[in-house]
This record gives structure tokens, C-alpha cells and sequence, in this order.
């Protein structure tokens, strides 16, 4: 099902030009309306006017998740406080949340993308989709919440957890949708097998799968297991949230909504445009926000784009389900995680070594972390009740920086490998389960 075929299935002659109009004006409201921009565009002897199009657009600089950070919290805004509908957050490299707003206007832009994704997946106004995003700041509840009821889908505002209670909504509702992460639906795979529930007996037919990485296996095993059509979507909260791209029923692409995210790629080394059809880093630049229009914001995601036209009918360019990233963060049940938080938190406490190790898991289909944390002999060697309150401090205090519960285990002088180069932080165990 195509929601909007006047700019899905766009010429992309057309596309260009609808493309060329609205960079020249988004290029003029930052300019006017945040110095950030102006200071960088001056910098580079840039005015507006040298902007006529797309094919401009490389002499336009980037942006980066610290340039948001740095310019924490409303920055980065090109209009009042006063016009902001809603403001979004997700976590920052320091601790610092990363912010975003919304204009009444970009939450319509919002509602409008995520009700295209959800109509490519195949779900109408006679469906009842079960959200089992989190609500909250964290963009993906209320943006596929919004978008499905602009559909007119039924929305079962469920969040993440509580999954007996997900299972008989699944049965009272006969729910045919669910949007969730893929090790979330996994583990609930597992709950209906222990409840001895055949799930060919629910109405499910798709799932919605973001907010993490996942393999083309796991997709496998999602859609084995719960018998459903698994569909890949994309997005971040810097750019809107859900609804940047999405795969059709065809499962060959994400298709990305470029009347509103013009994507490029580029070589994160030497920051120059990849050749077609070349991996690359995604960088999008967006075409209609108000509150928060970024230039060519550096996603630090791996990825093709892919210009052919699909057999769904869409004419919007294609990105290959992203392959891994060009930076050092993680992304662990839906939440960036990155080790220099980590190490912001050991160094502000004080009681520790530095040198740390972070393992990543991913047991009963959840994925788990466990910081390692070095402590002097001293320490090590005092009474138990002392090292126990000592790990619980450092938990506590990595759970309200990351958002996310964590185990810490302190280990003995000299445990954790030294590195006379770049240290070695993270051990992900995820990847080795999925190649297996």
C-alpha cells in the first residue's frame, strides 16, 4: 500500500526540483535564524545565495551529535521557544542529552512519514497495531503512535515490557501489528513457547523492527518464530525519529522519504562523496524541519543507497540495512551507548582506575551490558560489604547517565588488557552469536 503516492512515486526530475526548492529555504532559515550555522557558512566565505540546489550541497559543512551537545540545550533551534510543540531527548556522549523540537508543522511532517511506513508494511485502517515502543522521551513511542492514528490504525499504547500482558492483548484484541525491537519480539517468541501459545492462533501478521541492529538471521528466526512479515525501519531522533526510511512488503531496501531527509553518502575518512552504489557513511540533510533543520548531519551509520526503482512502485532511493558504524557507539536495547560515557562517570566518582571494559550480550534474545571496572589493591583487598556499596554506586550512577540497567563487576589490578594503541573497550558478543 503506497499513503502518499504523489511524492513516494515523485519522477525524480521532480523529486530534484521540489528537492532544489526547499534546501535553498532550509538553507536560508538557518542562516537567519542560528548563528551556529551562519558562523560555519561564514567561515567557509558561504552565503545563501550561493546555494541554487542539491547540487550545491557539498559546499555546505557538516554536522555532528557534538555540535548538538556543545550547543545543549536549544542551541541549534531556528525558531522561539515560543513555536516548539514538543521536545524530544536521547543520551550524549558526557552524559549530556542530545535535544530535539518539534514545531506543530514538523510533528505533522512526523505523523505523515511514520503513517508512509507503516502503510508500506502493509498496515491499513482495519488493522490494530500494539506500539511496544517506549514512550516517553525516546522518539519511537508517540512518532509511530502518532502516525498510525493519522492512518486511522487502532493504537494499543502498550509500551516495552509487561509481556504477559502484551500476550493477552495479542489474544483479547486479536492485535495484527505489532512495532517493537527485534530482541524484544524474540523474548516474546520465547514467552508465547513457554505459555504454550502457537502464534498461527493470534492475528499478527507484521512486525515493525528498529531501534537496534539487526541481521538478516534474526529476521529469519523473528519470522519463523512468530510467524509474521518482519519490516526493517530507520530512523534517529536528530533527523525526526522513526519514519526516515523503511523497507516495502518487497524486503529489498529501506526506502527514505527524500521530499523531507536528503541523503548522501561519504567516506568518513576523507569526508568526500562515495562513488554510486559505494558503502559509505549516511549523511542527511533535512528539507522541511522548522524547530531543528540540520545540514548534512553525519549519522555515523555504514550503508548503499540505491537509486533503481523497486517493484512496489516507489521511486524514493533505497538504503541496504546498515552494516555497522564509523564511530564507537553501541546501541543497546534502543539506547546510544558510548565507553567514554563510561569513563566520564569512573573519572567524575573517583574511586576507580581508569581502565574499564564493556561486554555486550544479548542472553534469552535481550541484550545485556557489564562493565568491568578496575580497582587498586587496596580496594580490592577491604571488606566485602565495602566493595558491594562501591558497585552499587557505580551502577547507579552509569543507570541514570546510560538509561539503561547495567551490571558492574570490579576486578583486580592489572585484569583488564593494556594497549599501546587505541584501547580496546568493548567486547560485543552479539556479533559472534549472529554470524554463528
Amino acid at each position: 500500500m503506497i499513503w502518499n503516492e504523489h511524492y513516494e512515486c515523485m519522477p525524480r526530475e521532480s523529486l530534484k526540483k521540489l528537492q532544489d526548492e526547499r534546501l535553498k529555504k532550509t538553507v536560508e532559515r538557518v542562516y537567519y535564524n542560528v548563528e551556529f550555522y551562519r558562523r560555519k557558512m561564514q567561515a567557509l566565505g558561504l552565503e545563501p545565495g550561493d546555494i541554487n540546489g542539491i547540487d550545491d550541497i557539498h559546499k555546505l559543512p557538516f554536522t555532528t551529535k557534538d555540535d548538538l551537545r556543545d550547543n545543549y540545550p536549544f542551541g541549534l533551534f531556528a525558531t522561539p521557544l515560543e513555536n516548539v510543540t514538543r521536545l524530544h531527548a536521547s543520551s550524549g556522549t558526557t552524559g549530556k542529552p542530545t535535544i530535539v523540537g518539534y514545531t506543530r508543522h514538523d510533528i505533522e511532517i512526523f505523523s505523515e512519514v511514520v503513517a508512509r511506513s507503516l502503510s508500506a508494511a502493509g498496515i491499513g485502517k482495519n488493522d490494530i497495531l500494539q506500539n511496544a515502543y517506549g514512550y516517553g522521551l525516546f522518539t519511537g513511542g508517540l512518532g509511530i503512535h502518532y502516525g498510525a492514528e493519522k492512518l486511522g490504525v487502532t493504537v494499543v499504547p502498550i509500551s516495552a515490557g509487561n509481556t504477559k500482558k502484551q500476550v493477552q492483548f495479542l489474544q483479547d484484541f486479536g492485535t495484527t501489528a505489532m512495532s517493537l525491537t527485534p530482541s524484544y519480539a524474540l523474548y516474546l517468541a520465547e514467552t508465547l513457547e513457554e505459555m504454550d501459545i502457537d502464534p498461527k492462533s493470534l492475528n499478527l501478521k507484521v512486525g515493525i523492527f528498529g531501534a537496534e541492529p539487526w541481521t538478516e538471521n534474526m529476521r529469519k528466526e523473528i519470522e519463523k518464530r512468530l510467524d509474521i512479515k518482519a519490516i526493517d525501519i530507520y530512523g534517529l531522533s536528530e533527523i525526526i525519529g522513526p519514519g526516515v526510511s523503511i523497507e516495502c512488503m518487497e524486503q529489498n531496501g529501506l526506502h527514505i522519504f527524500e521530499d523531507h531527509f536528503f541523503p548522501e553518502t561519504i567516506n568518513p575518512k576523507t569526508l568526500e562523496p562515495t562513488a554510486k552504489g559505494e558503502e559509505g557513511e549516511l549523511v542527511f540533510t533535512t528539507l522541511t524541519k522548522e524547530a531543528l533543520p540540520l545540514i548534512r548531519y553525519r549519522t555515523r551509520d555504514l550503508t548503499t543507497l540505491n537509486y533503481e526503482a523497486c517493484a512496489c512502485g516507489r521511486t524514493t532511493v533505497r538504503m541496504k540495512k546498515c552494516t555497522g558504524r564509523s564511530d564507537d557507539m553501541l546501541i543497546i536495547r534502543g539506547v546510544n551507548v558510548f565507553p567514554s560515557q563510561v569513563e566520564s562517570v569512573l573519572l567524575e566518582l573517583g574511586e576507580t582506575s581508569p581502565h574499564y571494559m564493556l561486554i555486550v550480550d544479548r542472553i534469552n534474545n535481550l541484550d545485556t551490558l557489564e562493565v568491568l571496572v578496575e580497582v587498586d589493591e587496596k580496594i580490592f583487598s577491604d571488606e566485602i560489604r565495602h566493595l558491594e556499596t562501591l558497585t552499587k554506586k557505580i551502577s547507579y550512577t552509569l543507570e541514570s547517565t546510560l538509561n539503561i540497567s547495567v551490571k558492574v563487576k570490579l576486578v583486580e589490578p592489572q585484569t583488564i588488557a593494556r594497549s599501546e594503541g587505541k584501547a580496546k573497550r568493548v567486547i560485543d558478543n552479539r556479533k559472534f552469536k549472529e554470524e554463528q
